[in-house]
C-alpha cells in the first residue's frame, strides 16, 4: 500500500520549484554572455575542442603582438635611414656645387650641418631605446659630436659604440626575421667621408682607395678650388655616391621586412578570425532558444510556487475528516 504524505508532497514540489530555479539561472546566464557555459565544465566533449582552438589562438596573438612591435620597429628605421640618407644626399650636393661656382666659402659649415643629421639618425631612439645600438640600447651608438671630434678620433670605427648583436623577430611558426641593423655597418661609409673631410682641412693628408691626398696647409677648403682640392672633392663625391647608394640599399631590405611583416600580419589577422568563428561556433547558444528556455524555466517557477501555496492551504488531515 502506497502512503501519501502532506511533507511528501510538500518537498516533491519545492525541489522542483529548485530544480526550476536552477534552470532559470542558466538560462539567464545563456541570455546575458551569449555562450552555453561559463566554464568548460558546462561544454562536455566540446570541452577538448575548445581548449584546443584557444591555445591556437592565444599562439596567433603571440606572433601578432610581436608582429606589430616589429612593424612599428621597421617603421622607425625606415624614417632614421631616410635621415641619413637625407644627410649623405645633402652632403654630396653642396660639395658638387661648390665646385660647380669653382669656390668652397661656407662648404664645411654646410657639412657640419648634414653630419649632425647623419648623426641624429644613427642615434634615433624608439620606445626609449636606441635603434642601431644591437646590444647596447641604452647608449647612443655613434658617439662622435661634431666633425672635430670625427677628426680627432684614431679611426671611424672607434666613433661608434654599438655591438654586433642585432635585433631579431619571430612572426611565424618557421619564421625568424633579423629586422635590426647596426649604427657602424649603416654609418661607416659616410662618417668616413666626414672625416676625410675634416682631416683635410686640417691639413692631415687623407688616403682614398689607395691614392693619398695632401693639403698644402691646414684650412685648404676654402676660396677657389685649385687642382688639388677638386682631385680630392672629386674623390669624395665618387665616395658618396658609394655610401648614399648602400644606405639605399639597406632602406630597401628594411622595406622588404616590412612587407614581409605586413603580409604575416595579415595572415594572423585572418587566421585569428576564422578560429573566432570556430569558437563562436562551439560555445555561442541560439538568442532565440535561449529567450525560449528561460521564459520556460520561469513559466515552471510560478507553477512551481503556485503548487507550493496550495499544498500551504491544504492538508491530508482535511480529507480524513
Amino acid at each position: 500500500m502506497t502512503r501519501v504524505a502532506t511533507f511528501g508532497n510538500y518537498n516533491s514540489a519545492l525541489m522542483d520549484l529548485m530544480a526550476s530555479q536552477s534552470r532559470a539561472q542558466t538560462a539567464q546566464q545563456r541570455v546575458s554572455t551569449e555562450k552555453i557555459a561559463t566554464d568548460l565544465a558546462g561544454y562536455g566533449r566540446t570541452s577538448e575542442a575548445l581548449t584546443a582552438l584557444k591555445s591556437t589562438a592565444s599562439r596567433i596573438d603571440g606572433f601578432i603582438s610581436v608582429g606589430e612591435q616589429a612593424a612599428a620597429r621597421l617603421a622607425a628605421q625606415d624614417l632614421a635611414m631616410g635621415q641619413i640618407y637625407d644627410g649623405g644626399d645633402a652632403a654630396r650636393q653642396a660639395i658638387a656645387n661648390a665646385m660647380a661656382a669653382g669656390r668652397v666659402d661656407g662648404l664645411m659649415n654646410d657639412l657640419a650641418v648634414q653630419y649632425q643629421s647623419v648623426q641624429s639618425g644613427l642615434n634615433t631612439s624608439f620606445q626609449g631605446l636606441y635603434l642601431f645600438a644591437g646590444g647596447q640600447t641604452d647608449s647612443k651608438p655613434a658617439t662622435a659630436t661634431d666633425m672635430a671630434a670625427l677628426a680627432a678620433a684614431p679611426s671611424t670605427a672607434a666613433v661608434f659604440a654599438n655591438d654586433t648583436l642585432t635585433q631579431k623577430s619571430r612572426i611565424d611558426e618557421n619564421t625568424t626575421l633579423e629586422t635590426g641593423f647596426l649604427a657602424n655597418e649603416l654609418g661607416a661609409g659616410l662618417t668616413e667621408i666626414f672625416r676625410n673631410m675634416q682631416l683635410y682641412q686640417n691639413g692631415q693628408p687623407v688616403t682614398i682607395e689607395g691614392v693619398t691626398y695632401t693639403p698644402p696647409a691646414a684650412g685648404s677648403i676654402t676660396g677657389q678650388v685649385n687642382e688639388d682640392l677638386q682631385a680630392f672633392l672629386n674623390a669624395q663625391l665618387g665616395q658618396l655616391d658609394k655610401a648614399n647608394k648602400a644606405i639605399v640599399n639597406e632602406t630597401a631590405r628594411n622595406g622588404l621586412m616590412q612587407n614581409h611583416v605586413d603580409a604575416a600580419l595579415d595572415t594572423h589577422e585572418n587566421r585569428r578570425f576564422t578560429l573566432d568563428e570556430l569558437v563562436k561556433d562551439k560555445s555561442a547558444v541560439d538568442p532565440a532558444e535561449a529567450i525560449t528556455e528561460l521564459e520556460m524555466a520561469q513559466i515552471a517557477i510560478k507553477a512551481s510556487a503556485q503548487v507550493l501555496n496550495s499544498l500551504r492551504q491544504t492538508s491530508l488531515l482535511d480529507l480524513l475528516r
